[in-house]
């Protein structure tokens, strides 16, 4: 009779245990990023009171070529909150939304918040000011979602914001001794962290005409060359998640001329955090540009 009381309670308790986990699982708050760099801020910024779902995952495929489908809109239905680039980036998650109503449902588009439009450099991220302002609208609505845990959600909102002066510091550094320094790019991915830098941008018309998909004039394709040939350019960016032929002729001129390259992703990486992803890209570019004299 003992044993068998025993096997009960610790049945009971099992199922008691099974029971509070799915509970503290439907607690937590469901969002759905469509970018994976947003998803992490989220997950920093919720830690286990979160549970976050990205779209854009996979850092060696072009997310310009992403097709949505019927399980992402489902996850969207089912989200609390939604966060997405906006500025023409991922324009399916207009019509996703749209067609993928949700009750309740918070939105927070990332141009909007830092101004941007449609016909504006969409990679956002890049910009050092962005997660900040991103961070502080995520950790707002936690909040009025989830009052009983402010406290945590304030403490994490602070973690991340210090963790960002890393991002500041290096860019600092940078800017003081490489502003004005000419550099090329086959796409605009890092445009605004090279803002920030303080760089000068050549070939940008290139850079469109390859963002957009569009082919790049001859005198813009024989100006990029140019700048490689006679290492005008001091370091060569390049998206090598985008690597047309185009971009592939430039990276092997520029192994040729013996211009340094850079890669830049427009997915954060497997099993780094934002600010990991950051650091990696900008130390990278001050290894490429050491040798470079003022």
């Amino acid at each position: 009779m003992k044993n068998i009381l025993m096997a009960a309670a610790l049945l009971l308790g099992l199922c008691g245990a099974a029971v509070a986990q799915t509970q503290t699982q439907s607690q937590r708050i469901a969002v759905v990023a469509a970018e994976n760099f947003y998803a992490d801020v989220v997950k920093q910024l919720g830690g286990d009171r979160v549970q976050v779902t990205s779209i854009l995952n996979n850092p060696d495929e072009d997310p310009h070529l992403f097709e949505a489908s019927p399980k992402t809109a489902r996850a969207l239905q089912h989200a609390a909150l939604v966060v997405y680039n906006g500025a023409d980036y991922d324009p399916w998650m207009d019509k996703l939304l749209a067609v993928s109503k949700g009750e309740k449902r918070t939105t927070i588009v990332v141009a909007q918040l830092v101004g941007k439009k449609s016909g504006d450099n969409p990679h956002l991220w890049y910009d050092p000011a962005t997660m900040p302002v991103v961070a502080k609208a995520v950790s707002r609505y936690l909040v009025e979602a989830d009052p009983a845990h402010k406290s945590d959600y304030d403490a994490r909102l602070a973690t991340f914001l210090a963790s960002m002066k890393t991002i500041d510091n290096r860019v600092a550094v940078l800017n003081s001794h490489y502003k004005g320094v000419p550099v090329t790019a086959t796409e605009p991915v890092f445009g605004y962290m090279a803002d920030a830098i303080g760089f000068e941008m050549r070939n940008q018309r290139f850079q469109l005409a390859a963002m957009n998909e569009t082919e790049p004039s001859a005198a813009d394709i024989a100006a990029f060359e140019k700048d490689l040939r006679e290492r005008r350019v001091h370091v060569l960016i390049y998206n090598s998640q985008a690597t047309e032929a185009l971009t592939k002729r430039m990276l092997k001129l520029s192994q040729e001329w013996r211009v340094p390259s850079v890669s830049v992703t427009e997915t954060l990486p497997a099993g780094k955090t934002y600010q990991q992803w950051m650091t990696f890209q900008l130390d990278a570019l001050s290894g490429a540009l050491q040798g470079w004299q003022r």
